[in-house]
């Protein structure tokens, strides 16, 4: 049952703002930041935020990029879990404490900064950074339209887009 309050890509506003806004996924999409770095990030921010769209489209989309069953059913506990690469787990560490913001007076922590800033290079950084800002902005538009998981096909979004 669709109970989506409002369809962004059916108003004129809407598709231009979401146009833009997927071109600026596109440039990290392209960007040198690991694109299973990306999945992971994407999927740990949009559980956080309890965004079942995002979740959906991310696994999915992570499934079709080649990442495993393992690994993604793990990302809600992963500093419990033996799967993930130390570069990872930073860039986890820094989308949970970049998503969690008002649980925290300082957002992203120094010791957290520096594990990034120890397997990350400027550009990586950068695409980081501006990963975790878009995801939780993603978030935020699904939420508040109640845009609903569970009917996202691999690539449909891109498609869309087109």
């Amino acid at each position: 049952m669709d109970t989506t309050r409002f369809n962004m890509f059916e108003n004129e506003f809407g598709s231009k703002f979401v146009k833009r806004f997927a071109n600026a996924g596109m440039l990290i999409h392209q960007s040198p930041l690991p694109m299973s770095t990306q999945h992971l990030v994407s999927l740990r921010a949009s559980q956080i935020n309890g965004c079942g769209w995002c979740v959906d489209l991310h696994t999915k989309d992570a499934v079709a990029d080649g990442e495993t069953a393992v690994r993604l059913s793990l990302v809600a506990a992963w500093r419990e879990s033996t799967v993930f690469t130390e570069p990872e787990r930073a860039a986890l560490a820094f989308a949970e404490e970049g998503t969690r913001l008002a649980d925290a007076h300082e957002g992203v922590s120094d010791e957290t900064w520096a594990r990034a800033r120890e397997h990350y290079d400027d550009d990586q950084l950068a695409a980081l950074i501006a990963l975790v800002a878009l995801i939780n902005a993603a978030n935020r538009l699904a939420v508040l339209v109640h845009q609903k998981g569970g009917s996202y096909e691999p690539g449909m979004f891109a498609a869309a887009m087109n």
